[in-house]
């Protein structure tokens, strides 16, 4: 007779598709669990959203209304943002790979890419049906998931189950008062929103707390900040590209488009160079963590919009001073670096030298605002040598141990 153990179980890749499992609850000490190829094909989905964001915003800043377009890349990124975590925690907790899992999941890409659509109108002419259509999609493709853990489930987590599903449709109708409310309450709606989804785990989870993977949730929010780190270079690429070849203007903008490579480089090299699944033992550590990547992802997307900006004016695109341009790189750098290291970095650090190396960073990048055009250059070489001051304290502190 042949023991259990000598067929273990197939890893997800390697098991045959079905057309129906129930969705069960997944072990949070899975071995080998990572991201799968269709969780990679939305979050390349999502992106398509974040560009559109980041154009937006880049218009909007260059034509001198920082302030709207600031208020309006908030609001429309947290939308996103929200909906990309709702996704990955549930995944994370109930993934099963089956036919109507796979479909479940297009119909939410398709509710991304109908939100998309709609980012250029929520912008410049505030109408919000299509960006509230495509939320709709989501949210009700989403439903469905919780309401099929509720079919597979008993007890405790059936109720939850339940509370998902049902808190979900309560706030996009919530939602709803972005399409009648007058203008001046578009943003206090926003505000009373934010609130009530981020309530609705609270309360779902006080029956049952989901089976999240912490590897997994770790690798996701990873893949998403390399993606949209990814997105950020292109988007700045393409505009020193077209200011190269439609104003010859190769002498001012290469020291932008090396200060804009340093910057991400080091945005990428100073969030992977610890590993953070360790520290998300529960939903308190978890959450808070989750929770604070709507700044990281945020400020990571907007290095590349300011990256553009800074082009813009740098041509004579955009009708602001070279301070203004200069603060649309510098601000989000600041603010990448410190929310890195609250909600990262800091857990890993030893000592006050190593604490102090990305908030030091954060104000220095800030003071770079005022170095004229060299401020992009100036913020880049400053994270540069934020990498190379960390490399070099760390490794004093392996060879004293």
């Amino acid at each position: 007779m042949t023991s259990p153990s000598a067929h273990p179980e197939p890893p997800d890749s390697a098991k045959p598709l079905r057309p129906l499992r129930p969705l069960l609850a997944r072990g949070r000490d899975e071995e080998h669990r990572a991201a799968t190829p269709l969780e990679l094909f939305f979050d390349l989905c999502f992106v398509v959203a974040v560009a559109q964001a980041g154009a937006e915003l880049v218009h909007s800043v260059a034509e001198g209304h920082a302030g709207g377009g600031v208020l309006n890349y908030a609001m429309v990124f947290f939308a996103l943002f929200w909906a990309w975590l709702n996704f990955s925690w549930f995944a994370s907790a109930y993934d099963n790979d089956d036919v109507l899992y796979r479909v479940v999941t297009l119909v939410q890409i398709a509710g991304v890419l109908v939100f998309a659509a709609g980012i250029s109108r929520a912008f410049e002419e505030h109408e919000f049906l299509l960006v509230w259509l495509g939320y709709l999609i989501m949210r009700i493709a989403l439903s469905s998931q919780w309401l099929r853990v509720a079919r597979a489930a008993s007890g405790a987590e059936r109720t939850t189950a339940i509370r998902y599903a049902v808190g979900v449709l309560v706030c996009q109708i919530g939602w709803t008062g972005l399409l009648i409310l007058p203008e001046g309450g578009r943003s206090w709606l926003f505000l009373v929103m934010v609130i009530a989804e981020m309530c609705v785990p609270v309360i779902a989870e006080r029956a049952y707390s989901t089976a999240w993977h912490p590897h997994h949730i770790s690798e996701r929010y990873g893949l998403f900040t390399i993606i949209v780190l990814g997105e950020t270079i292109a988007a700045a690429t393409v505009a020193v590209k077209e200011g190269i070849e439609e104003h010859d203007a190769l002498d001012q903008l290469l020291p932008i488009a090396a200060g804009g490579l340093l910057i991400v480089f080091a945005a990428w090299w100073i969030y992977f160079v610890v590993p953070i699944h360790g520290r998300l033992s529960g939903n308190r550590q978890a959450f808070l963590w989750g929770y604070g990547h709507y700044v990281i992802l945020g400020a990571a997307a907007a290095i590349g919009a300011g990256i553009e900006v800074a082009v813009e004016q740098a041509v004579g695109k955009a009708h602001i001073s070279t301070l203004a341009a200069s603060a649309a790189v510098t601000v989000p750098t600041a603010l990448y670096l410190i929310t890195v290291w609250a909600l990262h970095s800091r857990y890993f650090k030893v000592g006050l030298a190593q604490q102090l190396v990305l908030p030091v960073s954060a104000l220095a990048v800030l003071a770079s605002t005022f170095a004229g055009r060299w401020a992009v250059l100036v913020a880049g070489l400053v994270t540069a040598a934020t990498v190379a001051t960390g490399v070099t304290l760390t490794a004093r502190m392996s060879r004293r141990a």
